[in-house]
């Protein structure tokens, strides 16, 4: 090769060039946030860890405050078989008598350092180069027996009664990545197994994490399909897993954080490589978000919502922000339309118009009452409006807005021309209004 000769941009330079633009806004808004993290003993043991390992300490390089909490029940297994001893269950829950602790000592003590000798390389050429990860352990969990139920003596299986989140908020200050092993420690020095689920929830809730992060087996919630569901609330995945016969703990403990004051709760396959990244750091993710469920209801308009629209979109159609729409005009139109309902009162709106040839649809008419804008009602409501189009077959969803173009390019919609509009659209675009188009793919 000539020195200095500039090489030809390959396709696939130029896509990780893009990808790594797009990823900007999100580690902007993920630097100095607080995440949870946990992952189960099956996935330790598994080839994929290793990437995992590399994953996170990327995100402690981005300067993410990490808490990882790791489970320990294959090992355990193990420990116990290894001692001529079966593993014993009732509801899900593991029976720790005083033999077994002693196989859940054994094999919590051998993954934490495993995981802090994977945390502590460094080695020229690799992932973890120059990585300097600092990971403290210790006593943060003050647990209680559960005690007997059904007639069944759990013995030193444990609950969380505390956490002491202020010891954990100072090492995190200090750079730290905390490591929580699935255990508790009473104040008379007996020692609880727990499940990594609970101690996890517990954890991001004494924390007021700012995401909670489940890795399992699984790529997330499927629907009764089988097909992955990207994003639901709590209370949609509390319906969803009812009609499921496969119990997941970890779908359980998502809804239970949710309702316990976690806003975001990711649950991601811990089969392929780079999901942490790709769910965090991209438009789309890869696993399944569980929101918590407000008082906001999104659902499709009906006839008795024409007032509550109206009261909305009134004082942008004076501002020249909406185009005028009659009374008459929303009661023929009004099945296109999905709004936001808080105690009765419509505090958002949009509408959804098709075009099938094209598989194209357009979005008009987004509004979010003024006094309940910044809580990402807008965001919430767009899914909701691309998860029906995506449904009925569109493959793009478009916009036309004279005042609000970096909203919807925050929300991954592309500048366009009219050329790109469907045909009926192009003919009856005004061009005095100058509206600008923005298209995005679904």
């Amino acid at each position: 090769m000539v020195p200095n000769t500039p090489r030809n941009n390959t396709t696939s330079d130029q896509r990780f060039v893009d990808t790594f633009r797009q990823s900007s806004p999100y580690i902007r808004a993920h630097s100095g946030k607080t995440f949870v993290i946990t992952f189960g003993g099956e996935i330790i043991a598994s080839n994929a860890f290793r990437h995992i390992i590399h994953d996170i300490a990327l995100l402690n390089t981005l300067g993410i405050r990490l808490i990882l909490v790791y489970g320990a029940r294959p090992q355990i297994d193990e420990r116990l078989a290894l001692r001529g001893l079966t593993s014993r269950f009732h509801q899900q829950m593991r029976i720790t008598d005083s033999v077994a602790i002693e196989s859940v000592k054994d094999a919590v003590g051998y993954l934490r350092c495993q995981i802090e000798a994977m945390l502590s390389t460094g080695l020229p050429n690799s992932p973890m180069q120059g990585a300097s990860i600092r990971v403290v352990g210790g006593n943060f969990v003050t647990a209680k027996p559960v005690g007997i139920h059904d007639g069944i003596d759990f013995h030193h299986t444990g609950a969380v009664r505390r956490i002491d989140s202020a010891a954990i908020n100072r090492l995190l200050d200090d750079d730290c990545v905390v490591l929580m092993s699935p255990v508790g420690y009473s104040p008379t020095g007996e020692i609880f197994n727990m499940p990594a689920e609970d101690l996890a929830t517990e954890t991001a809730i004494a924390l007021k994490a700012d995401k909670l992060i489940y890795f399992d087996s699984s790529e997330g919630v499927v629907d009764e399909q089988g097909h992955l569901v990207a994003q639901l609330s709590a209370q949609q995945a509390a319906q969803l897993h009812e009609t499921t016969s496969r119990y997941n703990p970890i779908i359980d403990a998502s809804i239970m954080a949710c309702r316990r004051g976690i806003e975001r709760v990711h649950i991601i396959s811990s089969q392929s490589d780079g999901t942490l990244l790709r769910e965090l750091f991209t438009r789309d993710g890869c696993g399944t978000l569980i929101y918590a469920d407000h008082y906001d209801i999104i659902r499709q308009a009906n006839i008795d919502d024409v007032g509550g629209i109206l009261n909305l979109i009134r004082p942008l159609e004076q501002s020249g922000v909406l185009v005028r729409r009659s009374r008459e005009y929303l009661e023929t139109e009004i099945e296109q339309f999905f709004v936001i309902e808080r105690d009765g009162m419509v505090i958002g709106c949009a509408a959804l118009y098709l075009y099938d040839d094209e598989a194209m649809a357009e979005l008009a008419c987004v509004v979010i009452h003024p006094q309940y804008r910044g809580s990402e009602r807008g965001e919430l409501l767009l899914a909701k409006i691309e998860e029906r189009a995506r449904s009925i077959g569109m493959q793009q969803v478009f916009v036309l807005t004279t005042q609000t173009a970096h909203w919807f390019q925050e929300q991954g919609f592309i500048a366009a021309n009219s050329t790109q509009l469907p045909s009926q659209k192009q003919q009856l675009y005004n061009y005095q209004r100058n509206s600008k188009i923005f298209v995005k793919q679904l």
